[in-house]
């Protein structure tokens, strides 16, 4: 294997990568993806958009997923620290309506895969955060869907520390729960 450690999560479909970093007195290098790595874990996607968001100490974005044209996204925090989190929207799976989190930091350098049929956010725990991800599918307006960040059914642990106010749009605030959300039938 090359440059990366692909480490299969326990919901089928999601991946938590670490790159190999080579630091010396200049800094650091890294390759944070490489498609013949990829293939060579199994990862046989194909990239066609990159994005690039700015936050602030609890924001949380989420949970987003596109309905007709779903997308799988390689993420990870550039800058900062977030708590990222993908729920199993697939009707088929054995872990429809589980949930994984990991935390990305500029420091720890890890990735998260998120396959096609999962709503996917993620909450800000830093002062500030840069957040970049990889998408399989262009976004097409209109089709974004998205579930309850705090559904009870789901149940998601956020760490979210004493004292941190969540900053949350209308919109995050409003989705439905797990009952009243679209379902993939991957």
């Amino acid at each position: 294997m090359g440059k990366i450690t692909v480490t299969p999560c326990d919901i089928k479909g999601l991946y938590v990568i670490e790159p190999k970093v080579f630091y010396d007195e200049r800094g650091y290098f890294m390759e944070t993806y490489n498609q013949r790595d990829f293939h060579e874990a199994g990862l046989d996607m194909v990239f066609v958009q990159d994005n690039q968001s700015m936050s602030t100490r609890g924001v949380l974005r989420g949970l987003h997923y596109q309905k007709q044209y779903p997308q799988g996204k390689l993420v990870r925090a550039i800058r900062g620290s977030v708590f990222d989190v993908a729920v199993d929207l697939r009707v088929n799976s054995e872990t429809y309506g589980k949930w994984f989190g990991v935390e990305l930091t500029a420091e720890n350098k890890k990735q998260f895969y998120i396959s096609p049929g999962f709503a996917h956010g993620f909450l800000v725990l830093s002062d500030e955060a840069e957040f970049a991800y990889k998408v399989t599918d262009f976004y097409h307006p209109g089709d974004e869907g998205g579930l309850r960040w705090n559904d009870p059914e789901i149940g998601v642990k956020w760490p979210i520390p004493e004292g941190m106010e969540l900053n949350i749009n209308e919109r995050d605030r409003n989705w439905g729960g797990l009952s009243e959300t679209f379902h993939f039938q991957l």
